[in-house]
């Protein structure tokens, strides 16, 4: 058993594992490196591994870090199949369309700039992600074994990330041994709403990601509360609210709350509410599809005839008309807008029309990584740079990290101690420093911190 690594390893970003056994040849995740300028060069430059001889994608879930460069894969030569759950070949589609577009609209931009010299090619288009579906395969329930060759199984274990998310368990048999490695994927936050917790199967080694393995999260009640106090504080000052969301999840969860506080009375009932993101419309549709992922309390706000995500003062908006009109809304409105680290979307907009006024607020809900407009703003620059124009920056920023989608320090031991891994443990999607001290606390267990391109035998 041979594996190769080729993103998310000593880094956050860009998550692609290749693993050699049996006479195949698997890849688990393809995904987007995110970030910067330079990320984006580095997206650009070749995988690192002949696609055509990968005969298979086991891809864990459909955030863009994770299948953000399968058409990139395709084009190389990729011809095998792409395994996943339902939710996750759903949303996935949504995710590498809108990626495509944003892909095909900078591209267009940058060659109007640049006029006589020369168009600029998008990373992928549309017509790119058209040929990533037509590869994607047999779809797969929680806990089912499937064959991917002689000798060889996986199965997909729920891994309380996002709909759909998945822990990938490769079993082989060779040479009269059986030998179980459990690939992590993204690793949920226990104790969250709507999603059941991580479940994960015994493996005799396992690689997994460290993206909080030096921290410990604040409680989701707490969380939940500042959230419900800096919103209500807004509106006293007859300011708005602009949440900076990540489609997939995290704005299904702040939803969630919402509606339960207007519910509540701790907001008012017919607060507006914008949800101004086509694509977490989207992923909002795809959420109720699939109430059979959810956990007992989201099934029980269904069986009582509500709509965990539904209030009566929620407006979504496709069209670019309906949301250049919220920007016209001086204040008492919250919006939920993408992206969530503020690297393209509407939200640039409404943070251009909302940033400059101290009676209204910027709440982050998720991880800004190191280079984005997100990461600026919550460390306190005054002024940020928004379509050509310096934008003071005078709204309250309020950083709110307890709704993380992944585990942390404490979760992330636990959900190791579950799993095993006592023949080896592979660390990733993590930086480096927080890999090494998450490493500390494993005790003996042999403990690899692999860097990118290389390889380990197993």
């Amino acid at each position: 058993m041979k594996l190769s690594f080729h993103g998310a390893d000593r880094d956050v970003t860009g998550s692609c594992h290749r693993i050699e056994l049996a006479g195949l040849q698997l890849l688990v995740d393809c995904g987007m490196f995110q970030g910067g300028r330079e990320l984006d060069a580095e997206n650009a430059e070749p995988l690192g591994f002949n696609a055509s001889r990968i005969d298979a994608v086991l891809l864990t879930h459909a955030h863009l870090d994770h299948c953000g460069r399968l058409p990139l894969l395709v084009k190389a030569g990729f011809r095998g199949e792409i395994i996943c759950t339902a939710p996750t070949a759903e949303l996935t589609r949504i995710v590498l369309n809108d990626s495509a577009r944003i892909a095909e609209e900078d591209a267009a931009r940058t060659s109007r700039r640049r006029g006589g010299a020369g168009a600029v090619k998008p990373l992928y288009t549309r017509e790119d992600v058209e040929d990533v579906l037509k590869r994607f395969g047999r779809v797969v329930g929680y806990n089912e074994s499937i064959a991917l060759g002689e000798g060889v199984t996986a199965s997909f274990h729920d891994a309380g990330h996002i709909l759909g998310s998945a822990s990938v368990l490769l079993q082989v048999e060779e040479g009269g041994r059986r030998r179980r490695l459990l690939l992590s994927g993204d690793i949920g936050n226990r104790g969250r709403p709507i999603l059941r917790d991580p479940a994960p199967p015994k493996a005799d080694i396992v690689l997994m990601e460290t993206t909080y393995g030096d921290r410990q999260h604040r409680s989701v009640q707490a969380s939940v509360d500042e959230l419900i106090e800096a919103i209500d504080a807004t509106l006293k000052r007859h300011g708005n609210v602009v949440i900076p969301s990540f489609a997939l999840e995290r704005t299904q969860e702040i939803l969630y709350y919402l509606r339960e506080a207007t519910e509540s009375g701790r907001l008012p009932r017919n607060l507006p509410v914008f949800l101004d993101s086509p694509m977490a419309v989207s992923t909002v549709e795809v959420y109720r599809r699939y109430p059979e992922f959810f956990d007992e309390n989201a099934r029980a706000v269904l069986a009582n005839g509500s709509d965990p995500f539904g209030m009566p003062g929620l407006r979504m908006t496709r069209e670019h008309e309906d949301s250049m009109g919220i920007n016209r809304i001086e204040g008492g409105a919250v919006i939920i807008a993408g992206s969530g680290m503020c690297t393209g979307g509407r939200v640039r907009h409404h943070l251009r029309h909302n940033l400059g006024h101290d009676r209204s607020a910027v709440i982050f809900v998720g991880f800004a990584a190191r280079g984005t407009l997100a990461r600026q703003i919550i460390d306190g620059a005054r002024y940020v740079q928004l379509f050509g124009e310096q934008v003071p920056v005078r709204a309250h920023i309020h950083t709110i990290n307890g709704f993380s989608a992944h585990a942390d320090q404490s979760e992330l031991l636990a959900w190791h101690a579950a799993a095993g891994g006592r023949e080896r443990t592979i660390l990733v999607h993590g930086e480096e420093s927080v890999m090494a001290g998450f490493a500390s606390l494993l005790g003996d267990v042999p403990v690899s911190m692999p860097e990118p391109g290389s390889e380990l035998v197993l």
